[in-house]
């Protein structure tokens, strides 16, 4: 039986880059080639913007409510402890396209509710209108429930990535008198990022493609786009292909931007 090294496969030439090169370099030709097709991509782009405006607003909202809930996990409360593990296996457990129906039809008049509440006082007073559910449009809902429903895989890549941190530096920068936030600051995160970096950029490229599912609720991303446009002109193979073409490129463009960012991590931490 031959014998394989460990680390033969590090050096093979990406062929399987230079397949989907050429086949995305096809498929460009024959959208500007042909007008049915350039049509198509025409009209499924305008989608582009609404999809990279949710991914964008949804990934750093989810990113900061991820944070706080990692930190929650790893306080030296019980209370917060109990809540953020509560949190994180709820929501893990709710598909997102649930989710995203939870919060537009049930989380969204829950919201307005709570807010006219808080307002009240102005709103008796002539000082401002109450807020109606239709105020929230469908795409900030949709924007909502992704937030949510990422936030809880982040605060566990967070949590795993902190509590990767040597405890013996943690125990140093005490000894040095540096506060709580101080020791977060300048010690655990800036080596925990290290390890945080890769998950997140998955996570990242999973909600560009589970941005799609805003399409349910009529927000005119680019599967909305297509799904219209199909619908009109009965036109399925060629709309769809290029529904996947655009999500292809933009997915894995990011992939291998985030794969040269985590190699010029390594090289940092190992020189």
């Amino acid at each position: 039986m031959a014998s394989v090294s460990p680390g033969a496969d590090k050096g093979d030439y990406p062929w399987w880059l230079v397949a989907l090169a050429l086949i995305a370099l096809t498929l460009a030709g024959v959208i500007v080639a042909n007008d049915l097709y350039s049509q198509v991509f025409g009209v499924v782009l305008k989608g582009l913007w609404v999809t990279i405006f949710v991914t964008l607003v949804a990934f750093l909202l989810a990113t900061l409510l991820g944070l706080g809930i990692a930190l929650m996990a790893l306080s030296e409360s019980k209370v917060l402890r109990q809540i953020a593990r509560f949190y994180t296996e709820v929501i893990r457990g709710v598909p997102v396209l649930v989710l995203l129906f939870y919060i537009a039809f049930v989380g969204a008049p829950a919201l307005v509710a709570v807010i006219n509440f808080i307002l009240s006082p102005f709103v008796s007073a002539g000082l401002m209108e109450p807020m109606l559910v239709r105020d929230l449009s469908l795409m900030w809902r949709a924007i909502i429930a992704l937030m949510i429903g990422y936030s809880a895989f982040i605060a566990e890549v967070f949590r795993a990535g902190i509590q990767s941190v040597d405890k013996g530096q943690i125990e140093a920068a005490k000894a040095l008198g540096l506060s709580r936030v101080q020791r977060f600051r300048l010690v655990v995160f800036p080596q925990a990022i290290r390890v945080i970096l890769p998950p997140l950029g998955n996570d990242f490229v999973a909600m560009v493609k589970d941005s799609s599912l805003v399409s349910v609720l009529g927000v005119a991303d680019i599967t909305q786009m297509g799904k219209v446009y199909a619908s009109g002109s009965f036109r399925f193979f060629e709309t769809y292909s290029i529904v996947a073409y655009v999500y292809l490129v933009l997915t894995i463009g990011l992939s291998l931007a985030l794969r040269g960012l985590e190699r010029r991590l390594r090289r940092g931490l190992h020189p």
